[in-house]
């Protein structure tokens, strides 16, 4: 990998949950992703990933020709559920991403980022991301769909194998979720195609989206 961006220190993404040991997670249509990459190795990979910087999705990027852009956005979750009028003010959102550069995003990481923004301000996330993304682009995301509650923050998602998630944290789930439908992506993010979609094991809805 020839190079990354991020918006916060790598140092403030090694901290690991304790002490419960995480289920392995199969998704199948983030693998497919990964082998884009490496069907595409004479290519330049451009990605945006909306978690903060985690050695072991660098360490995976590595093998490819990919300039990694870092979002750490959890740390704008605040802000993005506090704005009431997105409407009159686009570049706030925008300005919780890592800077534009002249090269256009191939794919987006969002982990399960969508579950923790409401509809008005997924709505101006996505066509934000999506200004930035080329035509083609693809954007992978994870949906609460079958449970009522989710963690309070974020999962931390590494890729583990082919095809394979671990979520290193181990909090119990405590928030409400917004199980949003596929209907509900269909509306937020206009200016994607829901390209493909799974139920996992863990009761998550994959989502596969292109621009």
């Amino acid at each position: 990998m020839r190079s990354y961006r991020s918006n916060s220190p790598l140092g403030a993404a090694t901290a690991r949950a304790e002490p419960d040991t995480p289920a392995t997670i199969n998704a199948p249509l983030l693998g497919s992703l990964f082998q884009m990459f490496e069907d595409g190795q004479d290519r330049r990979w451009v990605v945006l990933d909306l978690g903060a910087a985690r050695p072991q999705v660098i360490n995976v990027l590595s093998q490819y020709r990919c300039r990694l852009d870092i979002a750490s956005f959890g740390e704008g979750l605040e802000t993005l559920s506090a704005e009431s009028d997105w409407d009159e003010s686009p570049d706030r959102v925008s300005s919780l991403l890592p800077p534009c550069s002249s090269e256009q995003t191939d794919i987006v990481f969002c982990w399960d980022y969508l579950n923790y923004v409401d509809r008005p301000a997924l709505t101006s996330l996505m066509a934000s991301i999506a200004a930035r993304c080329r035509p083609g682009a693809f954007v992978h995301a994870l949906i609460v769909y079958s449970e009522s509650l989710m963690n309070d923050h974020p999962g931390k998602y590494v890729p583990v194998g082919e095809g394979c998630l671990l979520n290193e944290a181990t909090a119990e789930p405590s928030l409400a979720a917004p199980r949003y439908t596929t209907e509900d992506m269909k509306v937020c993010l206009p200016d994607f195609s829901i390209e493909r979609a799974r139920l996992l094991n863990n009761g998550m809805q994959e989502f596969l989206f292109r621009r």
